[in-house]
């Protein structure tokens, strides 16, 4: 079965050819990086004893086994654990985005958080979360699976600051420009389970944790041996965390936010002592990393080859505002088929990392969209002057911005396809309606949940020009 559900259906318009090259390098990555698979093969129980990886832990001797997960991801990685340990396994809660229909889980309660902006549910499962750790000992062991996403759907505000605090806070840093690291920051300060707050909770009641991640942070090295326990693993609830105090405080004073804030997190973050402060290191925890962001250009890179394609991998620390990323991408795109720079036609070229969208008034917003739909909207208005190129830009996990499909795939001709129905795109950008634009000329990209989560994954197809 295809990762992306109406891979036929966006074929029935625009440059075919082009657009068949990058959506079936998109789909054998996504293949690759389902965490479900990724589990199972490292984690399996023989009688007692649980395998992951080059560890072993005999379960005879545990008293309860908890799985807890977070994130976009959570669906696929919850459900491979609660399938290894079957009766072995205690209880489990996954908060998820989406709750798929085809999610099938033996003893694990699955609720539905908010996302980007966290919810009620997410709170409610978070605070039982809190209350089992209570309840433990040090004769239970603990399973976190966790993938990004896991700061809006774990959402568990410190006392004195309202879960609607959280929210506010959220949606004002989201369109401030702020970059991830700076959102975290100020989000982990102000949580009861984030920012290794959930790890700490496990290591005070003196019980063992093995956490189990994706790596959605810019910077993070590629993975090697999956199975083999990762030393350097940081952030996340269960994960030391490397944003400090005076990180949240710069995130506002530098994007000028004290006057847009809550105040009960201003006044917070502004009073709060070194108690305020996560922890940074938790040695006696054993963590596995399934993937990092630069796995998604690897594989899709080893797709390319596979398929006989020339393939560069031009960033995976692409950051910055996603309509001019996608504007940059297409002026590749010209400067390829002009001068053969810097890679030959026919030829791939393969980013990832996280652009965002800057909204500086609400009042602007006319429609739905995403950081990948608008960097596919703004390639479609440059690309038009480089024929048949095609850029496919999805939010890996499956859902981009405010909307329920992944990004958006664009061609040469997509410009002149909105024309021709009376749509704008340039109007489309401005008014942060690129989900509707899309979607009006079969450019929306449909895939549901696809079990990982490493933001954005970019891939752009340019053919050879006939006489360059």
């Amino acid at each position: 079965m295809k990762k992306i559900r109406n891979f036929r259906d966006l074929l029935e318009g625009g440059d075919i050819t082009s657009r068949q090259v990058v959506l079936e390098i998109a789909d054998q990555t996504l293949v690759r990086l389902d965490g479900y698979e990724r589990i199972r093969s490292i984690m399996r129980l023989d009688g007692d004893v649980l395998h992951v990886g080059s560890r072993s832990w005999d379960l005879s001797k545990k008293r309860n086994v908890y799985l807890f997960g977070a994130g976009k991801a959570c669906n696929h990685m919850a459900m491979a654990v609660d399938h290894v340990l079957g009766d072995r396994l205690t209880r489990g809660i996954a908060i998820v985005k989406i709750h798929e229909a085809s999610d099938r889980f033996n003893k694990t309660e699955v609720h539905v958080g908010g996302h980007p902006l966290p919810n009620e549910e997410g709170y409610r499962a978070s605070r039982e979360i809190i209350r089992i750790v209570e309840q433990a000992n040090q004769d239970d062991l603990f399973i976190a699976v966790i993938s990004g996403g896991s700061s809006a759907l774990m959402s568990c505000p410190r006392d004195g600051i309202s879960l609607q605090d959280e929210i506010d806070a959220t949606d004002v840093m989201l369109k401030s420009g702020a970059g991830i690291y700076e959102i975290n920051a100020v989000r982990r300060h102000i949580s009861a389970l984030n920012g290794g707050m959930l790890a700490k909770r496990i290591q005070d009641i003196g019980a063992e944790l093995i956490g189990i991640g994706i790596s959605d942070a810019v910077g993070t090295p590629a993975t090697g041996d999956i199975g083999e326990p990762y030393k350097a693993y940081k952030s996340t609830p269960i994960g030391p965390d490397a944003t400090t105090l005076d990180d949240a405080r710069a995130t506002i004073v530098n994007f000028n936010l004290a006057d847009k804030m809550p105040k009960s997190i201003v006044d917070y973050l502004a009073k709060v002592g070194p108690e305020g402060e996560t922890p940074k290191a938790f040695p006696d925890n054993t963590y596995y990393l399934l993937n990092t962001l630069p796995d998604s250009c690897i594989y899709a890179r080893q797709a390319c080859e596979a398929m006989g394609i020339p393939a560069l991998i031009v960033s995976s620390f692409l950051e910055g505002e996603s309509r001019d990323a996608g504007t940059f991408m297409a002026s590749m795109a010209r400067e390829i088929q002009a001068y053969g720079n810097p890679i030959k036609p026919p030829c791939v070229l393969l980013s990832s990392g996280e652009v965002t969208t800057q909204i500086l008034d609400n009042a602007v917003i006319k429609g739905h969209g995403g950081p990948g739909q608008e960097m596919a909207v703004g390639f479609a208005i440059a690309a038009a002057k480089a024929p048949g190129a095609c850029l496919l830009s999805i939010d890996s996990e499956g859902t981009d911005g405010t909307t329920q499909v992944a990004g958006g795939i664009t061609d040469s001709q997509s410009l002149a396809a909105a024309s021709a129905q009376g749509i704008n795109l340039y109007q489309a950008l401005r008014e942060h309606s690129t989900f509707e634009a899309l979607k009006a000329i079969n450019c929306a990209i449909f895939t549901g949940n696809t079990g990982t989560n490493l933001c954005d994954l970019n891939i752009v197809y340019v053919p050879a020009v006939e006489g360059q």
